[in-house]
């Protein structure tokens, strides 16, 4: 009887040829050259790794595409899926088409181009790659370690494992693995993967097997694979392997019967590898060629730090993530290929990790490396696989909070990283709404876990209604102040950090209190607790007194008890910063917060610091990208950063385009009342310019004065005193307006006034109107000194009478 026919991609029965030796002679007949460590010959090139054992005469391993082959079937496997839009939603992704499983299956499984990692006992070591342009050998040594390779499938088509999966064939090869499309025969054929291993021998690749099957039992979480079912099969290709299923479904473990090789049973998933998502962002294909593609990456770093996040609850690390061990189905993501996870509390063994995506400290330490922190590491080295080659950048601050935030993951001292999964997502959330709202130009508010919201405006003096001594100083026609704060101001503007729940105080600063800031110094004293965050709170007040040294004494002691953390403590660079801008050193102060910055990307607060830095360091285009970051995330909240693009707009001239901003501010604000004062008071201010004050023209006043009536002034009064005071600086600047058009046409230098502008009627009315303004600032003055003053005011700009 003629001996059946090999299925494609299996090896013929029989025992494998035994690999020659490195430095071995050439088998060919008539060739003097050597084995060389490639598994080619040193003269001629020929593939001689693998002899055919009794005998000279080698044999020519199995056909192998070459690399380039390979790629272009991931490319055309790749092609198979359509990509359609995402919805609008902060973490929504693309949504993937996919094609019916079959489509999926290699039909020539050979070596992975490039080869793989060698792995055996940390050997970093590539083997299976092609040399002088033939194809790389599925069968050999390692060079480095010595340590045999297969990468011969074990599964042909057909094969029936476990009496219940029938094998379609393979679709894809993981860092241990082989993994074959099979349909499960009791459930009407449903789809699912099985994976078995690579190095059989190799009892290392055995235990991690066993690793990846304890995790995957005990996960349930919905972005990690699913396992269904664990089963054995019949080596056909071993020693007296007759080819037939011996499936076996109790509990032996990977190695128990040489002859038999495990698989686990998991979900199939119907998607694209990472590593494939990449290749369509570099081309800029589909939804990934959009502007929104950075948005993507970040939400799948989200995706991703969830799924870690519940693998670091039970003490696990993930240890291998990168690209190809991330398929995006559907809308959806899911972490595969679990072999390198492994328990933290095992510091036996070797790591599993790709080359570029370990942390330099498992290189440099192996295990003992390991912790949550290498696990970020991965990730951040990931995303970075993901954007790189993208040809668009996230608009305004978004890229640099994008390239801070993967620096941070990536840090070379895994003490600068991110110290959880969960601090991560925070402030990769953060830079997404960051990155859509400049792109969308609208809001994506979230409440910041970190810090409290201000009731107070980072503004001097543009909100607010100017105060009697504006007309008690003598300077009668001031410019409009646009209201920048001084530095030892500012700390009582900005956000303030919530307690850190570690804390040992955090319960007690964490409660309401109505005590001013002496008397708050004075009862956390009493509690007799000192506290890295009780000094902090102390600070704050000290600096609210204006007691500098005492503000630099309870930051030396938070330092101190900080320790050996102190230099990785971002709530010591902002309190420093604090404490810089109460002794008026904004320099020091911004390079504080630039640190901050670096430590949370994805926080507002060191944005409205920095740009409240530059621009006092007349530094405009910076200010603007730091407040414009701030604004546009959460417009409701951040009504400090719309007052500081309003200052700019006015340091430029640009009247219109403050007004604008200002008006802008949702009525839900808690500052829409000083922004609406704040166009009235831009609108008819006096501002700087070239050849002296620049004037609103007559539209600006009208508006100015339209506005005035509906402004919530003195309590929701019609009339009083503060919208009295607002009225009579509109009245001025109106009245000099006329003054100088008619100054301007009586010496010729402007044309004379036509229809619509200023009359003589318009200055009689003007004039009368702001004598009975200021008489009745006159009634606010507190001494008769004030009154006086008011009253030649008044005098001053009495309309001559007619008669």
């Amino acid at each position: 009887m003629n001996a059946p026919a090999t299925p494609p991609g299996k090896r013929p029965p029989g025992p494998r040829p035994a690999p020659l030796p490195v430095g071995a002679p050439c088998p060919r007949p008539g060739c003097d050259g050597r084995v060389e460590s490639t598994g080619f010959c040193s003269t001629r090139g020929h593939a001689v790794r693998c002899a055919a054992p009794g005998g000279p005469g080698g044999v020519p391993p199995v056909p192998e595409s070459p690399p380039t082959a390979g790629a272009r079937r991931r490319a055309e496997t790749a092609q198979l899926f359509t990509v359609g839009p995402a919805g609008d939603g902060l973490l929504d992704l693309p949504v993937i088409s996919t094609p019916s499983p079959e489509a999926l299956v290699v039909t020539d499984p050979r070596v992975p181009a490039g080869g793989k990692t060698c792995g055996h006992e940390g050997c970093t070591a590539v083997v299976g790659r092609s040399y002088a342009g033939q194809a790389a050998l599925p069968v050999g040594f390692c060079d480095r370690c010595g340590h045999p390779y297969d990468f011969t499938p074990r599964l042909a088509p057909g094969d029936l494992v476990g009496g219940q999966y029938r094998v379609v064939g393979c679709v894809a090869n993981g860092g241990l693995g082989w993994v074959y499309l099979a349909h499960d025969m009791r459930l009407d054929g449903n789809p699912v993967a099985l994976k078995g291993l690579i190095n059989d021998r190799d009892p290392v690749a055995l235990q991690r097997e066993k690793e990846e099957l304890r995790v995957l039992i005990g996960s349930d979480h919905p972005d990690i694979v699913r396992v269904i079912n664990f089963v054995s099969h019949k080596d056909s290709t071993g020693p007296g392997g007759d080819g037939q299923d011996k499936d076996s479904q109790d509990g032996d473990g990977p190695g128990g019967d040489s002859s038999h090789t495990r698989y686990i049973v998991m979900e199939f998933v119907r998607g694209m590898h990472l590593s494939q998502v990449r290749d369509r962002i570099t081309r800029g294909e589909g939804p990934f060629g959009e502007d929104r593609v950075f948005e993507y990456v970040l939400s799948y770093g989200c995706r991703i730090l969830d799924a870690l996040e519940s693998l670091h609850r039970k003490n696990l690390v993930y240890c291998d993530l990168k690209p190809n061990n991330v398929m995006h189905y559907a809308d959806r993501i899911k972490l595969i290929d679990l072999g390198a996870v492994r328990d933290l509390d095992d510091r036996t063994g070797h790591v599993l990790g790709a080359r570029g995506f370990t942390a330099p400290e498992v290189v440099r330490m192996g295990v003992e490396g390991l912790s949550v922190r290498s696990d970020l590491f991965t990730l951040g080295a990931t995303l970075r696989t993901l954007s790189e080659g993208c040809g668009k950048q996230p608009p305004g601050l978004g890229a640099e909070s994008y390239a801070r935030v993967l620096a941070r993951a990536t840090a070379a001292d895994p003490r600068q990283r991110f110290g959880s999964a969960r601090e991560m997502a925070e402030q990769l959330r953060g830079v997404l709404r960051e990155i859509r709202s400049l792109r969308t130009r609208t809001e994506t508010p979230e409440p910041s876990t970190l810090f409290a919201a201000t009731a107070t405006l980072l503004d001097a003096s543009l909100g607010r209604v100017p105060p009697l001594e504006r007309w008690l100083t003598g300077e009668v026609r001031p410019l409009l102040d646009p209201g920048l704060p001084e530095p030892g101001r500012v700390p009582h503007h900005l956000p303030v950090p919530y307690p850190d729940p570690a804390d040992p105080a955090a319960a007690l600063l964490a409660q309401p209190t109505t005590s001013g800031p002496r008397r708050l110094i004075q009862q956390l004293y009493a509690s007799g607790r000192e506290t890295v965050e009780i000094c902090f709170r102390q600070l704050r007040a000290h600096l609210e007194l204006g007691e500098l040294d005492a503000a630099r004494e309870r930051l030396t002691t938070a330092r101190a008890l900080l320790g050996g953390l102190a230099p990785y403590d971002w709530r010591l660079c902002w309190h420093q910063g604090l404490l810089c801008l109460a002794r008026r050193d904004t320099e020091a102060a911004q390079g504080e917060f630039e640190r901050v910055y670096h430590a949370l990307p994805g926080e507002y607060a060191p944005k409205l610091a920095l740009g409240y830095c530059a621009e006092k360091a007349g530094a405009p285009a910076d200010a603007e990208r730091y407040y414009d970051a701030v604004w546009q995330r959460s417009r409701s909240t951040q009504g400090s950063a719309v007052f500081g693009l309003a200052r700019l707009r006015l340091a430029a001239g640009d009247r219109t385009g403050a007004v604008a901003l200002l008006g802008s501010l949702p009525e839900v604000s808690r500052h829409y009342d000083a922004a609406r004062i704040a166009c009235v008071r831009v609108l008819a201010g006096r501002l700087e310019g070239g050849d002296g004050p620049l004037l609103p023209d007559r539209s600006d006043l009208a508006a100015a004065f339209g506005r005035l009536p509906r402004l919530y002034l003195d309590e929701g009064h019609h009339a009083g005193p503060a919208r009295d005071r607002l009225e009579a600086e509109i009245l001025e600047v109106a009245l000099e307006r006329v003054a100088v058009r008619a100054g301007a046409a009586r010496t010729g230098s402007r044309p004379p006034a036509g229809p619509g502008d200023s009359t003589d009627d318009e200055e009689f009315t003007l004039r009368t109107r702001l004598e009975a303004k200021l008489r009745r600032l006159a009634r606010q003055a507190p001494a008769p000194a004030g009154l006086a003053a008011l009253v030649d005011l008044a005098n001053s700009v009495r309309p001559k009478t007619r008669f």
